[in-house]
Parts: structure tokens; sequence; C-alpha cells
């Protein structure tokens, strides 16, 4: 359990000293707005997947019953 807090407090921890730095990737893709199509491209990709598991699962339980 103290193995788990540790790792959990460490992980928070290193994840709050990154946030606090600003990513230069990340400025220059919302400045010149093309953060928008990274994120479509990845909302589609998201998208497409869910689609793709939904009708997976439909067929699985057909072939199940």
């Amino acid at each position: 359990m103290k193995k788990i807090i540790t790792i959990l407090l460490l992980f928070l921890t290193t994840s709050y000293t990154f946030a606090q730095n600003q990513i230069e990737m990340a400025t220059d893709l919302r400045s010149s707005g093309k953060i928008y199509v990274v994120v479509l491209v990845l909302l589609t990709i998201f998208i497409v997947l869910g689609v793709f598991l939904f009708m997976l699962d439909r067929r699985i339980k057909k072939l199940e019953k």
C-alpha cells in the first residue's frame, strides 16, 4: 500500500511540475490555428473507433445467440 501511495504521489508531483512549463509546440499550434485540425483528427479517430467497437459488439452478440 505504501508503494502505491508513493508512486501516486510521485506521479502527481511530476505532472504538476510539467504543467508549469509552457509547451512551445502547443503554443505555436494554438497561435496558428492548427490545433483545431489536430483536435478534429483525434475526434474523428475516436468516433470511428467507437462505431467500430459498437458494431463489433452487435455482431458478437448475434453469434452468441
